[in-house]
């Protein structure tokens, strides 16, 4: 029998899951929390084979949550079970030590198979989430010859001014092209655009 909780603030979707999943057969769910707070405290009491985990919870990130949970527990294993199906979401949830991720309106059948392949150690994403991750991978970042030349500066620490001298532009046309490469790369900030552009060779 695979012990499961769920970590989840929607009370009725968490009654409803736990039916689904005592019903399977081989999975059993032996507690149920609705916040961060209160998953640790659920975690002092008993670790389950597979921990299923929204992204949104009243009190923090699931996402953020993931690794912090495996340096505490490094043998959990979980699963995230969320309506997110946003690439970066995926993506920092992964990053983050989760082992699959299935969106709430996959089949029964697709839940099940996750949950027994989380327990075993492997990962699993369900079919939408496995077609966004290839769609992604097939999507090229593509960016203009300005672009680069702005980007190439950033990387190395040129304020707006100094970048605006440089290539003869106006400083709120630069301020443009940041804001611009921020959108267009998803990342968050100057430090994460950096990141990406070194790692991915933009420049």
């Amino acid at each position: 029998m695979i012990r499961v909780v769920i970590v989840d603030d929607h009370v009725c979707l968490v009654e409803a899951m736990e039916k689904l999943i005592n019903d399977l057969g081989d999975t059993q769910v032996i507690d149920r929390a609705y916040s961060v707070e209160g998953c640790w405290k659920m975690l002092r009491s008993a670790l389950p084979d597979v921990l299923l985990l929204d992204v949104g919870l009243p009190d923090g990130d699931g996402c953020q949550l993931c690794p912090e949970l495996l340096r505490q527990y490094p043998a959990l294993k979980i699963l995230m079970l969320t309506t997110y199906a946003e690439i970066a979401v995926i993506q920092r949830a992964l990053d983050g030590g989760a082992l699959g991720y299935v969106l709430k309106n996959s089949t029964s059948k697709e839940i099940h198979e996750g949950i027994r392949t989380v327990a075993s150690g492997e990962r699993f994403l369900c079919d939408k989430v496995q077609i966004l991750l290839k769609k992604s991978s097939r999507e090229r970042i593509t960016l203009t010859t300005r672009e680069r030349e702005l980007l190439k500066l950033v990387i190395e620490g040129k304020t707006n001014a100094e970048i605006a001298d440089k290539l003869c532009l106006a400083h709120q046309t630069v301020k443009g092209y940041r804001s611009n490469l921020i959108f267009k790369l998803q990342v968050h900030n100057t430090a994460e655009m950096v990141k990406m552009a070194i790692e991915k060779k933009l420049v």
